[in-house]
């Protein structure tokens, strides 16, 4: 496992990067029931590195909401589960996309897949766990954003079971 989160920062370290690159830090809720049903909510810190290279255009050239780019990160919650993900998003400024003119309002969804480590916390069934996320974002006017995500991960029925798990975080963004 050190071999791994070392070989993960080693990575973020030395990557040559370009464009408006993003790293994402957030802080929130991991396994959220909204019928007070949770067993194991505690504290849920994310990081990702999103990437503004994109890897498919499958869209017409003046709209970037179909450019899917590449992200990396690492959740970790206050039950010492560890999650480390790779995948892909895509992100549309939501003035442009409901009005045909920019504003400040960026929307990001996302998928992932990754290893997973419950830790002393939540056994979600397997070490493979798929995440989909959707984040809503405020450009500030130094370009820095301030975002509100909602996601699920889950095995997709990989394992014997499948209780999946909501995470709701906000969200500092910083271009780099």
């Amino acid at each position: 496992m050190r071999i791994l989160i070392i070989n993960f920062f080693i990575f973020l370290i030395t990557t040559n990067v370009y464009g408006s690159n993003l790293n994402i830090f957030g802080i929130g809720l991991y396994d959220v029931k909204f019928d007070n049903s949770a067993k194991h909510e505690t504290v849920d810190i994310r990081y990702e590195r999103r990437f503004d290279n994109t890897l498919l255009d499958i869209g017409p050239k003046e709209d970037n909401f179909f450019f899917l780019k590449p992200f990396i990160g690492l959740e970790y919650t206050g039950d010492s589960a560890s999650y480390f993900i790779t995948g892909i998003y895509l992100e549309d400024n939501l003035g442009q996309l409901l009005k045909g003119e920019k504003n400040r309002l960026l929307f990001t969804p996302s998928f992932g897949v990754g290893y997973y480590n419950n830790g002393s916390g939540k056994n979600l069934g397997n070490e493979i766990q798929f995440r989909t996320t959707l984040e809503l974002s405020y450009e500030l006017k130094n370009q820095n954003r301030i975002g509100f995500s909602f996601g699920h991960i889950s095995n997709a029925n990989l394992g014997d079971k499948n209780p999946g798990a909501e995470i709701i975080n906000i969200t500092y963004q910083v271009p780099y």
